[in-house]
């Protein structure tokens, strides 16, 4: 059997590797071993944090909604179930972005659904 010289192909695996963790600190961006497993840190913490992100602004969204609701005497719960009520599908996003940009049209909103509950 003939032998097979890896150099090249071997050289560019390894080369990929590091350059992925060209910005990471000390040996973790210079010895390929090292490198590798930080890479594969990063790679799992990246996909997981993708995920926590999405947590994280709905988290945001809804305390906004409920810090503005409170105003009016009511909870982020009641805002929603309304809403629901009487099919007004605004979502959690659109609505804190309508507190922040304009309070007024969202107080509006709140006092037109929850005058029908009445």
């Amino acid at each position: 059997m003939t032998r097979v010289r890896r150099g090249f192909v071997a050289r560019k695996y390894r080369k990929n590797i590091v350059d992925f963790a060209s910005g990471f600190r000390g040996a973790h961006s210079k010895l390929f071993r090292i490198a590798n497993q930080r890479r594969d840190k990063a790679l799992s913490c990246a996909y997981t944090d993708r995920k926590g992100c999405k947590r994280t602004f709905r988290r945001l969204w809804i305390s906004r909604i409920n810090a503005a609701a409170r105003k009016e005497g009511i909870t982020h719960s009641s805002v929603i179930h309304d809403l629901y009520d009487n099919q007004v599908f605004l979502n959690r996003k659109t609505l804190a972005q309508i507190i922040i940009l304009d309070a007024y049209r969202f107080y509006k909103i709140i006092q037109d659904i929850s005058g029908k509950r009445d």
